[in-house]
């Protein structure tokens, strides 16, 4: 692949997870996307899904692994499923290669602890981890993508558990509020010296707001930046998420995180063509988008 690919515009995929519950699956526990890998019934609602996003205009695809990570199995008693999972999410993203040959294929490698928060764990947990997950990924991968990361120190553990695959990689780094990540370090402290095989860094899984407030710092990291923005209402999920787990209630995230009826897909594509505009070239989706906001973003090329 291309180092340089991102440095033209392109256009990453929307929000896998909740467009799947908003099509009509039904979450198993706290699996979220993981679901439409373990039950075969949604093998064809996730193949579709991708294809969708692709007719959209997407030029990249994310393997919908971010609930498939070892924690998430385990408190749903499936983590003997780990390897199966990952492969038929790998599966199901490169089977789409045969209509759409030119799309490429990012491994998506999550936090491997929980989301929006700083793994605390060691470094050997936390290196294992990413490695076994980008293991099973690998083969379907064109690159990977370290999604919605928290801190620094996951992020450098997880470019070296990617080392022996010599495959490029995106930083999806993450703020939920303000200028610093949960970790309390800055976007800048992530790129301080120059890595090899980075194609460019996101704020991934963030809305357009907090996105602006950290536009300044992005452009000044010299490399390509853009963004996968969410739809979300609070941008913060703790305690809420805590709770709303102990009260085992259905895990959907907009039920306690909210959608804003704001964020339209012209609405969004008005703000991302601010963005585009300003020097953003990685232009995407996460929670709460769909393929019609992922056209408007398309249609920003044209």
């Amino acid at each position: 692949m291309d180092i340089n690919f991102f440095k033209k515009t392109r256009i990453l995929d929307g929000g896998m997870g909740q467009e799947l519950l908003a099509r009509g699956m039904k979450p198993q526990g706290t699996l979220w996307s993981a679901t439409a890998m373990l039950n075969e019934k949604y093998h064809k609602l996730l193949y579709d899904t991708h294809i969708d996003y692709i007719k959209a205009g997407a030029e990249v695809i994310v393997t919908s692994t971010f609930a498939s990570r070892k924690i998430r199995l385990r408190e749903n008693k499936v983590e003997d499923k780990f390897e199966y999972l990952n492969m038929k999410a790998g599966e199901l993203a490169k089977k789409t290669k045969d209509i759409f040959s030119d799309i490429l294929i990012a491994g998506g490698l999550p936090p491997q602890n929980l989301t929006y928060k700083e793994d605390d764990r060691s470094n050997d947990e936390i290196s294992e981890d990413f490695y076994e997950h980008a293991k099973l990924l690998n083969p379907y991968s064109d690159f990977f993508y370290l999604d919605v990361i928290s801190s620094v120190r996951e992020l450098e553990l997880a470019i070296k558990s990617i080392e022996e695959f010599k495959k490029p990689y995106l930083v999806g780094a993450h703020i939920s509020q303000g200028k610093t990540l949960p970790s309390g370090e800055k976007i800048s402290d992530i790129i301080k010296k120059k890595k090899e095989n980075l194609l460019g860094i996101i704020l991934s899984c963030v809305s357009p707001e907090n996105f602006q407030l950290n536009l300044e710092e992005l452009k000044n990291l010299g490399i390509p930046f853009g963004f996968k923005l969410n739809a979300y209402i609070k941008t913060n999920p703790f305690p809420i998420l805590e709770e709303h787990k102990k009260n085992k209630k259905s895990f959907n995230p907009k039920e306690f995180l909210g959608t804003r009826n704001d964020l339209t897909p012209k609405k969004m594509a008005e703000l991302a063509k601010n963005f585009k505009d300003s020097g953003a070239t990685i232009l995407g989706g996460c929670c709460e988008t769909s393929p019609k906001h992922i056209q408007e973003f398309a249609n920003l090329l044209k």
